[in-house]
């Protein structure tokens, strides 16, 4: 472990970069796709910033480094800690649980104690390189249990903590075995931040259920624990967005452009072109709309030769047993609807299992009609930020489950509610049907609403919202006015 200290640190299951092996042997680092890198990336390079990570393979303890001006310190894994803590009790018990329980949760006492044991471990390499009165933001599901532990460790720290996906409501989440502990591995925090408003309630009544402390949103009234004082915890919305300005320019290169009239081509030149992008995950919904499509197909309200849908499944945890039984599932569906409808010259579904570059992601969306989002729970989806991104000609129709995240910012999109299909397969013929004028009226709102709240906002939002929790002291480096956003405007705290 490096003996540097640092002002701020952030804090992931992942660092924000990937060990890349060359066909020749030599080994590299890439940053990683996403928008937690590009958020962050400013604030890392101005304010004396450090990244605590896995470098994403078992076994490698690497020393720290520097990558393109981020201070990189790496964390090693075991691999039986990979299983146990990673893809057994983060992806086999929190997920499921928090995405409503979709599929049935797995609660296993040995995945709760690997757990415990590597959030401890972030914890202590945390505290080991953060600086007097540092400022720690941790990411994410994985690291429930750090705020409190770097809260014990180092009493000094203002410490943020940011839920990616959806927050339960408390009748699923007191099925949690350690419900308590992770309520108080949270509480550690100064600034709690969720995607949704419903998350950050879902998460005030569950600390009043099960610790009784008196709240008021968005603050929560945290007593005295041994040696630390009273404290006020701020737990609010902060929805999360992307780049939009980087995939606006991306979308705009002559390349791109070019590249997506080539897939159209490709795809025989249907009059509709319907698009797909997803993890391959039970929680995107996949196989409701391969149902819904597959329906309308079998009406005769929609003809293989005038529309294709584009499925890009990008792998996911395959080692987890749930999702190498939902890729043989969506698998045996895209087969037989290809089976039943289509012809020599005009596949039902074009399925793609792996993942693409940005510049061929943001080919698909231009080339894409309309984008159909059907999460059947999902703490943001960001997809459906990146297609209107990429729509600077103002065309296309956003199809969007309300149960995404988005769905509360994105008002214009055609809003759907995947388990209804008879709904989803009406909103589907009425994003092809739309004429040009309303296509562009909805995209426009769309449009306006992510460019004002983008992935600059988010990042400025939430460490303007800890500085207050600091008392005002602005440690990042970075300018943290009010932006003039009514919505991000959150008064200082009463002392408690």
């Amino acid at each position: 472990m490096t003996d540097e200290r640092f002002a701020f640190v952030v804090v992931s299951n992942r660092l924000p970069v990937d060990h890349v092996i060359a066909e020749d042997g030599s080994a590299s680092w890439k940053q990683s796709p996403g928008g937690l890198v590009t958020a962050l990336e400013p604030v890392m390079r101005l304010a004396d910033g450090a990244w605590v990570g896995w470098a994403g393979q078992p076994d490698v303890d690497l020393p720290a480094f520097t990558h393109d001006g981020i201070r990189i310190v790496p964390l090693a894994l075991s691999d039986a800690e990979i299983e146990n803590y990673y893809e057994g009790f983060s992806n086999d018990t929190i997920w499921p649980l928090y995405h409503d329980v979709i599929v049935p949760a797995t609660y296993h006492r040995d995945w709760w104690d690997s757990y415990v044991e590597v959030n401890q471990r972030f914890a202590d390499a945390t505290a080991a390189i953060a600086d007097d009165g540092a400022t720690v933001w941790v990411q994410d599901y994985q690291l429930q249990l750090v705020p409190r532990m770097l809260r014990l460790a180092r009493p000094d720290l203002t410490i943020g903590f940011f839920n990616h996906i959806p927050f339960p409501a408390y009748g699923l989440y007191s099925q949690l075995p350690w419900r308590t502990q992770i309520i108080e591995g949270l509480l550690g925090a100064d600034v709690i931040g969720f995607q949704r408003v419903s998350d950050a309630g879902n998460f005030s009544r569950a600390v009043r259920r099960l610790l009784g402390h008196t709240t008021k949103s968005p603050y929560i009234d945290v007593p005295p624990d041994g040696d630390l004082p009273a404290r006020r915890v701020v737990a609010r919305a902060f929805p999360i967005s992307i780049d939009v300005e980087a995939f606006e320019e991306l979308a705009r290169s002559p390349a791109v452009q070019a590249r997506a009239t080539q897939i159209r081509q490709e795809l025989g030149n249907p009059k509709t072109v319907m698009l797909g992008v997803d993890r391959l995950d039970y929680t995107k919904g996949i196989g409701h709309r391969l149902k819904a499509f597959s329906e309308l197909l079998e009406d005769g309200r929609l003809r293989v030769e005038d529309v294709t849908l584009v499925q890009v499944a990008s792998p996911s945890r395959e080692r987890v047993e749930t999702y190498k039984h939902l890729r043989d599932d969506i698998e045996l569906t895209v087969g037989r609807i290809n089976g039943d409808f289509g012809t020599i010259g005009h596949q039902a579904v074009n399925y793609l299992h792996h993942g693409f570059p940005r510049e061929e992601m943001a080919a698909l969306y231009l080339a894409a009609d309309v984008m159909l989002v059907t999460a059947l729970r999902d703490g943001m989806n960001l997809v459906a930020k990146e297609y209107v991104a990429a729509r600077y000609d103002e065309d296309g129709v956003l199809v969007l489950s309300e149960f995404a995240g988005a769905a509360d910012e994105l008002k214009t999109a055609l809003r759907i509610n995947p388990h209804d299909i008879d709904g989803l397969k009406d909103a589907i013929m009425q994003a092809v049907d739309m004429p040009r004028a309303e296509r562009r009226k909805r995209m426009r709102s769309l449009r306006k609403r992510v460019r004002e709240n983008d992935v600059q906002h988010w990042s400025r939002g939430f460490l303007r919202t800890l500085s207050e929790a600091n008392d005002g002291v602005d440690r990042f480096g970075v300018d943290l006015d009010p932006l003039g956003d009514l919505e991000w405007t959150v008064e200082r705290p009463p002392a408690s």
